[in-house]
């Protein structure tokens, strides 16, 4: 038993699941890793979460928000014991429907499913904020600027430096004109994959909340856009105009700011993501994630072709290499 090992079965220990067996759950992007724990007699299961502070993981942030969430009428799981100095949770288990895998085998659902997605967004977003750090300007240019530094960088052996110099400049002017102003709570990283589908209960209870610890304060459009313009599932178009427009007429907004955000925002967290992917890829040994480039592209160039997005979409579409075959094979090079 490694040392790690006997800290979480410690914890463990002081909690009505000592007896339960353990089976490895699937990760995600950070150096977490989860199992899930099912008690021999009730059948009753959760979830541990793996989370060594060595490799930069902080189980306290999570702990944080899903109390907010939890609070604030939202299905953020339970957090039935916490070892924050070793970095373990052991969490309420939501189950394993996520929205990507239930809309894969039933895809007449995808209405539904995004419905209840979307109004639990217009529910956190009439919630008491949380004090958390904002997403603003200055952070949001600077992960855009992975594309070119991680992205183009390892396509291309190089990237334009004054070429990045312009987009900052201009990309941040863009962020503070038309995606600043009044703040929510976003969490981030809200897809398919983060989602669990709960039909048995009711209202937002219906939507179990995964993933959300690096939340902070953001604009309205940010959560709406990362689902909608998901990059692990294809929404459709249909679905996207319609959500967009459930949102704002539950909230009130002007549509005219609201949809420039929406692809303002859409374009950073696209160039994020070329970028992010492919250090992951590249820097972490994580080549599967060079697979989700080229729907962030597609998410990007369209994009691109919002008029406030005018001072950047030339300089990116001459700096930023097309995730051809070739160029996507130099991502998964070690």
């Amino acid at each position: 038993m490694t040392n790690r090992e006997a800290l979480a079965e410690a914890l463990i220990a002081q909690t009505p699941w000592a007896g339960a067996s353990r089976a490895p759950l699937a990760g995600d992007a950070s150096n977490r890793r989860y199992k899930r724990l099912t008690d021999p007699v009730s059948g009753r299961t959760a979830v541990l979460m793996d989370a060594p502070l060595e490799k930069g993981e902080d189980v306290t942030p999570f702990v944080r928000v899903a109390e907010y969430l939890r609070s604030n009428g939202l299905n953020a799981p339970e957090i039935y014991a916490v070892d924050a100095q070793s970095g373990f949770l052991l969490l309420e288990d939501l189950g394993d429907d996520l929205f990507a895998r239930v809309l894969e085998h039933e895809p007449a659902k995808e209405r539904a499913l995004y419905e209840a997605a979307t109004d639990v967004l217009v529910h956190l977003h009439k919630a008491p904020l949380l004090s958390v750090p904002s997403y603003d300007p200055k952070l949001m240019t600077e992960l855009a600027a992975l594309s070119f530094t991680k992205y183009a960088q390892r396509i291309l052996g190089q990237y334009d430096v004054t070429a990045l110099a312009r987009f900052e400049d201009r990309f941040s002017h863009i962020l503070h004109h038309e995606a600043s102003g009044t703040k929510v709570v976003i969490q981030r990283d809200y897809h398919a994959e983060n989602l669990i589908w709960l039909p048995e209960n009711k209202g937002v209870q219906r939507v179990g909340l995964l993933d959300f610890q690096s939340a902070m304060l953001g604009h309205p459009a940010y959560d709406l856009m990362s689902l909608l313009q998901d990059v692990r599932r294809t929404v459709s178009a249909v679905t996207e105009t319609q959500m967009i427009d459930r949102y704002l007429a539950a909230t009130g907004l002007d549509n005219h700011d609201f949809r420039t955000a929406y692809s303002v925002l859409g374009a950073q967290r696209n160039l994020r993501i070329l970028g992010g992917f492919a250090r992951l890829a590249t820097e972490y040994g994580k080549p599967h994630y060079v697979d989700l480039i080229p729907a962030a592209w597609s998410h990007l160039m369209r994009d691109l072709e919002h008029p406030a997005l005018a001072p950047v979409a030339d300089v990116l579409h001459q700096a930023l290499p097309a995730p051809t075959p070739e160029n996507l094979a130099k991502l998964r090079m070690k």
